[in-house]
């Protein structure tokens, strides 16, 4: 009998998947790029939304309050998790996120039918707002249940490559949404699109919603959920176990302040905010901003499973707080340089323009004006609001108190107004300072919205100018750090927890880490931005919050690629 030689290089080498492996993660992934698409599908459309369902406002205040109801599906995300985690613990993992792709693909089908403020007053943004509740609740639930399906069918030592294929799904569903929005445009046109054709991305999500359902209809219970069930391991309060016994809750705040905290806001800088930053503060046109961010994404999305990969080698910990530390450590001068790219014009004057604002600091107030419904009249509060809302760059003189607010532009001088104390009316007063103040700017050389240097693409294959290709590197270099925080998380989590608890325990931390953390970072730091008349103050925010959390991560949080997810049950 021959006698056949396994080397130790093929013992140790991982069998490829089977097809019931491919089947798993191709119906978790697939649905839950599905309850992406639906969830990022109204933030794409905000300002369209804004119009058709908060038109009693003025545009500006309507575009917030849009903003606000999307916000609102990040804040509940935690409650989803509680909600749903504890569900997917007691029934199962697979009947927990029929569930909640049912709902998300509900509340989606509503948002397509709903009539807006003129057909139906006030009850249309009342049912918005609570479509969008159901959303945010709804995702609070997928992703734990679909990352923890995954991982429980993952054989040892690839849990981080199998898991990483869920980490795509946050980026491809938000890439879907815009592409299926712009191909939508491009048929119908603008004026048709922001009238009736808006609905149709919502009407497609039904479709998706149908196909995503019929795949995990086809799949079996976890393998580890059955076998907890037949030992009779499961845990009868789940909730209380999990947060209520010190032990397990010490684990879930390690997640959340030593891996999903840095995550979320690293994620959330790469993707969401970079694209804000883009079209609010350097004036890049919706279009072109959402071409920027699709091709960074086509470029990128591929990492999530070489980190995922790369994880199952050298440890979750050491992916996830290199992504952290590199992110925090760059962030400044990669947002200078695509300042610099996307529009030289406004890089040059923040360079070069000096713009001061000369005012008693007891007469300057707090410009934080989350719903857009503040009239500023004090004039130092005007003035800053102003060169806040034209990306300008300033600084502040203090004076004496009874000395009159002004601002400088170099050696000229411009005195403001009083807006709560004046004849005529305080609006036209308003209106007049700001036509005065902006044509002041762009004499000194800050551009106005229109300036031919800022980026302008013609159309999705327009990318091998140096602008553009220059701004898709920079943006690729954002998606690779969230790729490296991301890839791995799902594992990382999942190998934290046993499996009685394992649903519940790692979706709160998760979603508070990205629905808190990461979902409001955008508002936080264009806050920050509007305080300071600093256009990359905001920054800050995400760099502080990645700092703690891999400085956390280092010391606390236990490295968890050989652990056997099993052991404790």
């Amino acid at each position: 009998m021959a006698v056949v030689t396994i080397s130790r290089e093929e013992i140790a080498r991982p069998a490829p998947m089977t097809d019931a492996e491919k089947r798993v993660i191709l119906a978790s992934s697939l649905g839950t790029v599905f309850d992406w698409y639906d969830f990022y599908l109204y933030g794409s459309l905000a300002s369209i939304i804004g119009a058709q369902f908060f038109s009693q406002f003025p545009k500006a205040t309507a575009d917030i309050f849009a903003l606000l109801a999307f916000a609102a599906g990040f804040v509940v995300r935690p409650f989803g998790a509680l909600v749903f985690g504890r569900l997917g613990d007691l029934v199962g993992r697979k009947y927990t996120f029929l569930l909640t792709i049912l709902i998300m693909g509900f509340s989606t089908f509503i948002v397509g039918f709903l009539p807006n403020y003129h057909a139906i007053g006030i009850a249309a943004p009342i049912i918005l707002i609570g479509a969008r509740l159901l959303q945010g609740l709804a995702l609070g639930g997928e992703y734990g249940g679909a990352a923890t399906y995954v991982a429980e069918h993952a054989p040892a030592g690839r849990r981080g490559f199998y898991t990483s294929w869920i980490q795509t799904t946050a980026t491809l569903g938000l890439f879907l949404s815009l592409l299926v929005i712009l191909f939508t445009r491009s048929i119908f046109g603008e004026p048709a699109f922001a009238s009736f054709a808006w609905r149709i991305p919502f009407f497609v999500s039904v479709v998706l919603l149908g196909v995503s359902l019929w795949i995990r209809l086809k799949l079996n219970e976890s393998p580890a959920f059955l076998r907890m069930k037949q030992n009779g391991a499961g845990s009868k309060t789940p909730l209380r176990e999990a947060f209520g016994n010190w032990p397990n809750a010490k684990i879930a705040l390690l997640a959340l302040f030593g891996l999903t905290m840095g995550q979320g806001v690293v994620w959330y800088t790469g993707q969401f905010y970079a694209l804000v930053f883009m079209q609010s503060i350097l004036k890049v046109d919706g279009y072109t901003a959402n071409l920027l961010i699709a091709w960074s994404l086509v470029l990128g999305t591929g990492f999530f499973v070489f980190f995922g990969w790369l994880s199952d080698k050298i440890g979750r910990k050491t992916v996830i707080m290199f992504g952290c530390l590199a992110a925090a450590a760059t962030y400044f001068p990669i947002f200078q340089r695509i300042t610099t790219y996307a529009n030289p014009a406004l890089a040059a004057a923040l360079e070069n323009v000096s713009v001061t604002v000369v005012a008693n600091p007891a007469n300057c107030g707090s410009l934080f004006n989350p719903i857009g419904t503040r009239s500023f009249t004090a004039p130092c509060d005007i003035a800053r609001d102003v060169l806040a809302k034209s990306s300008v760059k300033y600084t502040r003189v203090d004076t004496a108190i009874e000395e009159p607010v002004k601002v400088l532009i170099g050696s000229k001088e411009i005195a403001v107004p009083d807006a709560s104390d004046v004849a005529g009316d305080p609006k036209a007063v308003r209106a007049a300072f700001d036509m005065k103040l902006t044509a002041a700017l762009q004499d000194a050389g800050y551009p106005d919205a229109n300036d031919p240097g800022i980026v302008k693409m013609s159309n999705p294959l327009d990318i091998f100018r140096p602008q553009v290709a220059g701004i898709i590197g920079l943006l690729f270099v954002l998606v690779l750090y969230v790729t490296m925080v991301y890839g791995p998380i799902a594992a990382a989590l999942v190998e934290l927890f046993p499996t009685r608890i394992r649903y519940t325990s790692l979706s709160l931390p998760y979603h508070i880490g990205n629905g808190w953390f990461g979902g409001l970072l955008p508002a936080t730091a264009f806050a920050m931005v509007a305080q300071t008349g600093d256009i990359y103050y905001g920054l800050w925010y995400p760099i502080i919050v990645a700092m703690a959390c891999f400085v956390i991560g280092v010391l606390f949080v236990p490295e968890t690629k050989d652990r056997d997810i099993y052991a404790q049950d």
